[in-house]
């Protein structure tokens, strides 16, 4: 590495230029303490610009003297350039997240920063982070790109983490929903130990999304266990989740039934590669219209990636004999299935949830849509939009997903 600086006392950084004031006033060191190969220094403030909530069901606010995070020794300090705005998201701001245990999520970290589809740059690289191989695809190094998930800080040791289902943990996870500031800001600290790394190519405007609707779509997909010409509903289709789903299901093959509310989603869903579109508000009964299109027989297996009761109340009603449910959409409150446990046991219907996945199943993700297989509808938008993005999903009237541009500059 050409370029570093080392501090004094028990901090060691890798830094690049526009990087070099920050840090060292992130580390309470003066200038004149850094032995520094470079021509020039740029400044960099040591407070930013965040949006905050200060109370669950407040509002949004933008500060300009929020904390610049400190580096610790086994972190890397990123510079936030997009992000997707989630669902959860809205739902951790208003109070609603539901647990699992059904009750509301309401011990949050205060002042609550959200954000968990972010894509940041590297600029700062703690002395005791390591890289695990020579591999290039694994190299830490400043100028990387670096996904910000829901995921923060795992435990590493916990029978979840050791069998790669990390999502799981129950050693200490940390999450940037509830427990860590998110994306919503302009600089974040993120585990050296947890990173998810990027591939350079990337396209950092859509690739946000992939890391938290993506890959939650791409494993309840997964776990139908779907095989090319079966049927798979997808509920909620035209939202983030689930026009993702849509396409997860067509790479492996299956023919997919949307259903979501209004006419107008139509053309959207159907340019996704869905079959057959259900307009849930114009029909009188969507189980009749799912068995119709599928000859009476009914569906392989449901994805509801929306977050409303109302979706899930019948979801399992439109499987066939031996079909599967997945769940990844999580409505607010204590919502119930309304299928019968006789139809469950008779039909042999499987129910599954999908939280997130790992970071080899997110690795896996970003692979698909590097390549083009799969591609998130996204609209970005200035990052001031932040609360009419939520008041727009509130009213249901986002198709795909939006990203906040964060970075100014970039």
């Amino acid at each position: 590495m050409k370029r570093f600086a080392r501090l004094s006392l028990d901090h060691r950084v890798i830094i690049d230029r526009s990087s070099l004031a920050l840090i060292s006033r992130l580390t309470r060191l003066s200038l004149p303490s850094l032995t520094v190969q470079h021509r020039s220094l740029s400044s960099l403030p040591s407070t930013q610009k965040a949006a905050v909530i200060r109370h669950q069901t407040g509002p949004v606010e933008f500060v300009t003297d929020y904390p610049v995070p400190k580096v610790g020794r086994d972190e890397v300090l990123a510079k936030v350039l997009y992000t997707g705005v989630c669902q959860s998201d809205l739902h951790t701001k208003n109070g609603t997240a539901a647990g699992a245990d059904g009750k509301n999520i309401t011990n949050i970290k205060l002042p609550h920063i959200g954000g968990h589809e972010g894509i940041g740059r590297i600029i700062a690289i703690g002395s005791d982070v390591k890289n695990s191989s020579n591999s290039d695809s694994e190299e830490i190094r400043i100028g990387r790109y670096v996904g910000i998930r829901f995921i923060s800080r795992i435990c590493r040791r916990c029978k979840y983490c050791l069998a790669g289902q990390e999502q799981h943990c129950i050693g200490g996870m940390t999450n940037h929903l509830h427990h860590e500031d998110g994306a919503f800001q302009e600089y974040i600290s993120l585990d050296g130990d947890n990173l998810t790394l990027l591939p350079d190519d990337i396209d950092p405007k859509e690739m946000g999304p992939i890391l938290c609707a993506g890959i939650t779509a791409y494993k309840c997909v997964q776990k139908c266990g779907i095989k090319p010409g079966e049927w798979l509903v997808v509920i909620g289709a035209a939202g983030g989740m689930g026009h993702l789903a849509v396409q997860y299901a067509r790479v492996v093959g299956a023919r997919v039934i949307a259903i979501d509310g209004g006419d107008h989603k139509r053309d959207f869903c159907l340019s996704l590669g869905a079959e057959r579109y259900i307009d849930f508000r114009s029909v009188p009964s969507i189980v009749e219209q799912v068995q119709r299109i599928t000859n009476g027989g009914g569906a392989h297996a449901v994805v509801c990636a929306a977050g409303s009761p109302r979706a899930y109340a019948n979801a399992a009603d439109m499987l066939r004999i031996g079909g599967t449910l997945a769940c990844g959409g999580i409505p607010p409150g204590t919502p119930h299935l309304e299928t019968s446990i006789g139809t469950i046991v008779i039909k042999g219907l499987r129910i599954v949830g999908s939280l997130v996945g790992s970071l080899r199943d997110t690795m896996e993700v970003v692979e698909l849509t590097r390549l083009g297989k799969v591609k998130p509808a996204i609209e970005v938008r200035p990052w001031k939009d932040l609360p009419k993005v939520y008041e727009e999903l509130e009213n249901d009237q986002i198709l795909g997903r939006v990203v906040l541009k964060i970075a100014e500059d970039e």
